[in-house]
C-alpha cells in the first residue's frame, strides 16, 4: 500500500516525508484544485525532498480542454520537470467532447521520457471512464488518479471497485476525500494507492493584521490562514495501512 501526499508547498512536502507518506504530488494553489508549481519551488523540491515527487502540470484552473498556448506552456513545464529529475509528473487533458484528448497526450507521453505519469482528475469528467481507461492503458500512463466519478472517492467507489478490476495497466488510485476514517474502505476493494491532501488549515504568523485589504476577489476569504499537511494525520494514515494491509493478503 502506498500513500500519496498531495503538497501545495515544499515546506508541507518535507513535513509529509517526516511523517512517513510514500510519494509527494507538488502543486500550487490549493483553492484551485492545484496548479504548476514554480520553478523556485521545484528547485527546493529536488534539493530538499528525498522520497519520489511528481509535480502537476495545470496551468489553470476550471476545466481541462486548453487552448494552443495553454498546451505549449504544458509542454514546456513537463520537459522542465523531466530535465530537473523528477521521477513522474500529473497532468490530464480532455478535448471538448470529454473525451481523452489523445493527440495532445501522445506528445505528453513522449515528452514526460521515463517519467511516471499519472493522468490526475481530469479523468472524473471524462464522459466515458471505461473507454478513458482503455485508451490510458494503450498511452502508457503510469496510474490514474480518480474518485470515481464523484464529488468525493468514497461516494465514488462502486466505479473505482470497477475500474479496478478492468485496469490492464495503469494503478487505480483513489483520491479526493480519502482520510484517516475512511481508507479501510479502499483497501477493502484492493485499491493499493491512495491520495489524500491529510491537511489542516493553520492560522498566520503575523502579529499585525491590516483590517479591510484582501488580495482575494473574495472578500470573504481569510488571508491570515493557509492550508498546511499535517504530520500527525500523514503518520496516522500510514500507521493505518500497515495494519490494514496484513488483513488483504491473509
Amino acid at each position: 500500500m502506498k500513500l500519496e501526499i498531495c503538497c501545495y508547498s515544499v515546506d508541507c512536502a518535507m513535513t509529509a516525508e517526516r511523517a512517513g507518506a510514500d510519494r509527494i504530488e507538488l502543486c500550487a494553489s490549493q483553492s484551485e484544485g492545484g496548479l504548476t508549481p514554480s520553478f523556485g519551488s521545484l528547485r527546493q523540491a529536488r534539493e530538499r525532498v528525498t522520497i519520489p515527487v511528481h509535480p502537476i502540470v495545470r496551468p489553470r484552473g476550471g476545466d481541462f480542454c486548453y487552448s494552443a498556448v495553454d498546451f505549449e506552456i504544458m509542454k514546456n513545464d513537463v520537459a522542465q520537470i523531466r530535465e530537473m529529475g523528477f521521477a513522474g509528473v500529473v497532468i490530464g487533458m480532455l478535448d471538448d467532447e470529454g473525451h481523452i484528448d489523445l493527440v495532445r497526450m501522445r506528445e505528453v507521453m513522449k515528452l514526460s521520457g521515463d517519467m511516471a505519469v499519472t493522468f490526475h482528475r481530469a479523468f472524473d469528467m471524462c464522459q466515458n471512464p471505461l473507454v478513458a481507461l482503455e485508451q490510458l492503458t494503450q498511452l502508457g500512463v503510469a496510474r490514474i488518479l480518480t474518485s470515481g466519478q464523484q464529488q468525493n472517492a468514497e461516494l465514488g467507489l462502486p466505479l473505482l471497485r470497477d475500474l479496478l478490476h478492468a485496469s490492464q495497466g495503469p494503478v487505480i488510485m483513489a483520491g479526493a476525500g480519502v482520510r484517516l476514517s475512511n481508507m479501510h474502505k479502499f483497501v477493502d476493494i484492493g485499491i493499493q494507492e491512495l491520495h489524500s491532501s491529510a491537511g489542516h488549515t493553520v492560522p498566520s504568523t503575523m502579529r499585525y493584521r491590516k483590517a479591510g485589504v484582501t488580495m482575494c476577489a473574495d472578500s470573504e476569504f481569510d488571508e491570515f490562514s493557509h492550508y498546511c499537511v499535517d504530520g500527525e494525520t500523514v503518520e496516522s494514515m500510514k500507521n493505518a495501512l500497515a495494519m490494514l494491509t496484513p488483513s488483504i493478503s491473509a
